[in-house]
């Protein structure tokens, strides 16, 4: 009980520290959150194409937020639909409660053993003690750890991205200007001075964070309150993970496109294809019919995630899976996929082009074959999350099991299976395609 208690006055304390009153700022974030709708992701510094390759293993290195194995199995899902041909492994080393400095003793056992090329590395909130310690000296063991990370990864060739923490639940213009953003700037200013990466993922996350404080305040009803954490300020939510995950993948060079297709009824031409194939492309007497094959997917994260996307534009900024068919006469138009109704459309919204990521006609199931794809893969993710997270705590904590050594050679064969399935899952064939009047 009084370990509970401890805990208790310790969130008190930090909540108190970090949440400013939000009403003194919201007219002001408004405005600025409206334009945030437009607003580019400014999280990254990677500008060489996505950054993770065929053969890399990637490795997340961070605290509780990691841990909590959110982020890190978007990022996983985006890599296998958008690159399926990729062979990129992944290895969640997150731990509650660690910091920049003393995840140095743990690099060889939880980064460099699983054979990391790429690791991203995040940290700030615990080195500072969750704002109780943020002075100089903790500062200096942060930053001193991060130059260690960045020297010991480079010597084994690891491409390592310093990243800014989460932000926490607090006046995002507060957090722009306070003690953690400083000190993860100066963080992130050595790492680029070393030669290193960086992803700013609490400004990333800011972006999202002011559109949900606006559309905060014009809620009347407090139950409908959207938050991106829990209620200590600190941990993440769904729609935490989410933003975290989405500044990490633009801040890794994820593109906005694709694939983008356009034809002309009217003439039964390709006028473009980009990331894809056009075929088989025929005029039809209510419309046109063809064949496309992409060579990536859009990720999807289920029937639900649309109601997320009106704070993390996930469509426009990693989703853009676009279709545009010219030469149409005047009327609506169905969409189908593989014989799937994604939708009914007019002429008109079809020459200007659609985004047919998501598109589908039933809400409660997903649309086109490949939203039923990457629906599959992610069960499949998490499935090997959950297998992964086993072993881990066999071997954290089961150590003295006789069979420790006969089991961890299984758990890494079903890893292996479960990774390629999911490869098999997420990897493209080729979509009939019918446009034809609405009956």
């Amino acid at each position: 009980m009084n370990t509970i208690l401890k805990y208790s006055r310790r969130i008190a304390s930090v909540q108190s520290y970090w949440q400013p009153n939000l009403g003194r700022s919201l007219l002001a974030l408004i405005g600025g959150a409206c334009l945030m709708f437009a607003a580019p992701c400014r999280a990254g510094s990677n500008t060489n194409g996505f950054a993770l390759k065929d053969g890399d293993t990637m490795v997340f290195l961070g605290d509780s937020i990691t841990a909590a194995r959110g982020y890190t199995k978007i990022v996983e899902l985006y890599t296998l639909m958008r690159h399926p041909e990729a062979r990129v492994k992944f290895w969640n080393a997150g731990q509650g409660g660690d910091t920049a400095s003393g995840a140095v003793s743990r690099l060889e056992r939880d980064v460099f053993a699983h054979g990391a090329t790429v690791v991203t590395v995040a940290f700030g909130v615990n080195d500072i003690g969750w704002g109780t310690k943020a002075d100089q000296e903790h500062k200096q063991k942060y930053l001193d750890g991060i130059r260690t990370i960045v020297t010991e990864c480079q010597k084994r060739h690891v491409r390592v991205f310093i990243c800014s923490p989460a932000v926490l639940h607090q006046d995002p213009d507060a957090g722009e200007n306070g003690y953690l953003q400083k000190m993860a700037d100066e963080g992130m200013a050595l790492a680029k001075a070393l030669g290193a990466g960086t992803i700013d993922i609490a400004r990333g996350m800011r972006e999202v964070q002011r559109k949900v404080v606006a559309a905060n305040a014009q809620e009347k009803d407090p139950k409908n309150i959207t938050r991106l954490h829990l209620e200590d300020g600190i941990h993440l939510n769904d729609l935490g993970q989410l933003t975290m995950a989405w500044t990490i993948l633009k801040g890794l060079g994820a593109e906005a496109d694709v694939s983008g297709a356009t034809v002309d009824a009217a003439t039964a031409q390709v006028v473009s294809a980009n990331g894809c194939k056009i075929t088989n492309l025929t005029k039809l007497s209510d419309g046109v019919a063809f064949v496309r094959t992409d060579a990536g997917l859009p990720m999807n994260l289920g029937v639900l995630s649309g109601l997320q996307y009106r704070f993390v534009p996930v469509p426009e900024t990693l989703n853009r899976y676009q279709l545009t068919v010219k030469g149409l006469a005047a009327g609506r138009y169905n969409i189908r996929a593989e014989g799937r109704l994604l939708g009914t459309w007019d002429a008109k919204q079809l020459a200007e082009g659609l985004n047919i990521a998501s598109a589908t006609a039933n809400g409660w199931e997903p649309g086109g074959p490949w939203d039923a794809q990457s629906d599959a893969v992610k069960e499949l993710v998490d499935a090997r999350d959950k297998m992964w997270m086993g072993g881990r705590i066999r071997a954290q904590h089961n150590e003295t099991n006789p069979q420790s050594a006969t089991l961890a050679k299984e758990l890494e064969r079903l890893d292996d299976q479960l990774t390629k399935l999911a490869r098999a899952q997420a990897k493209p064939y080729a979509y009939q395609f019918e446009i034809r009047t609405a009956q």
